[in-house]
């Protein structure tokens, strides 16, 4: 997993926010009775890929948001985060009414902190996004301003589109254009000051009855305070919305597991490698998983601990 051992970073005034609710209509008949988050992909809940990713950011306090039928199964898979040596806290989306209403919900949580929003939908891996991530949320704290992650793609008239001009400015951004001005799409991961949560409660909901996230982006572009972080070339971002993107995901991460060795994913691993947990502490999460191929993976981490 990204992030070497011992890489203790963790920013005071960095939350995370995971975003897991909506209806999953397009994985029907799957999500009808279980959170599309908490479907496998391949050998763990689809949840612990976007957990991961705040975690690799240095991210410990991190809300997690769903319906009120899914939130007590979220619950009791994760639990208060302690065994990971993070903290959970949950909140309920009664009616999905965009991505922009996270901020809403969680606006006591945030507090007067800066905050890193993902999708519990999105899988990102490669070599060096860990601190592409953390260097991002560390400069959000510090400097403020928001920063949001691209990648090029062949069809981008499915995603919000980024303009970036030669020096790397956001000229401009539009949610699913028919005409797109270039092939950055943008991601399900987004770094904010604390204005993102002022910014939120004064949206309108859009045509389609929502409260976008693209418009809190276009009010930091107004504002002179848009960022954007390009994947380069060998990292990878899956958005798993739909059945076959699902199986194409569950797809890619069986075969980087299976040729390399290494889980792509795994909150206890990164736990471990980003020192919020120990080597002992690490064995015994592994014990109660002990007849899995996962049980087995982490005893064999915990086993390499200096």
């Amino acid at each position: 997993m990204a992030g070497g051992r011992g890489a203790r970073l963790s920013f005071r005034t960095m939350k995370g926010i995971l975003l897991a609710g909506g209806s999953g209509t397009r994985l029907a008949p799957m999500t009808q009775v279980v959170s599309k988050q908490l479907l496998p992909l391949y050998d763990k809940p689809l949840v612990y890929y976007p957990l991961s990713t705040l975690m690799l950011a240095g991210i410990r306090e991190i809300l997690v948001i769903s319906t009120p039928r899914d939130l007590p199964l979220f619950q009791s898979l994760l639990g208060d985060g302690s065994r990971w040596g993070v903290r959970f806290e949950y909140i309920a989306q009664p009616n999905p009414e965009g991505l922009a209403q996270a901020f809403v919900l969680g606006r006591d949580f945030v507090g007067s902190d800066a905050v890193t929003l993902v999708l519990g939908d999105n899988l990102f891996f490669g070599a060096g996004f860990g601190g592409q991530l953390r260097d991002a949320a560390a400069r959000v704290s510090a400097e403020g301003g928001a920063t949001v992650f691209g990648y090029r793609v062949r069809d981008p008239e499915r995603y919000g589109v980024a303009e970036v001009s030669p020096d790397g400015r956001v000229l401009t951004i539009e949610e699913k254009p028919t005409r797109p001005k270039s092939s950055l799409a943008v991601t399900g991961l987004y770094c904010y000051d604390n204005r993102v949560l002022d910014i939120a409660r004064s949206l309108k909901k859009s045509p389609r009855g929502e409260y976008e996230i693209t418009d809190v982006n276009a009010e930091y572009l107004r504002q002179g305070a848009l960022r954007i972080e390009t994947l380069q070339r060998g990292m990878a971002w899956l958005d798993t919305g739909t059945v076959a993107a699902l199986q194409d995901a569950a797809r890619f991460v069986e075969a980087i597991e299976t040729r390399q060795g290494m889980k792509i994913g795994c909150p206890e691993e990164v736990a471990f490698r980003m020192g919020y947990i120990d080597g002992a502490q690490l064995e015994r999460l592994a014990a109660p998983l002990a007849s899995s191929e996962y049980g087995a993976y982490l005893r064999r981490i915990a086993a390499e601990a200096p």
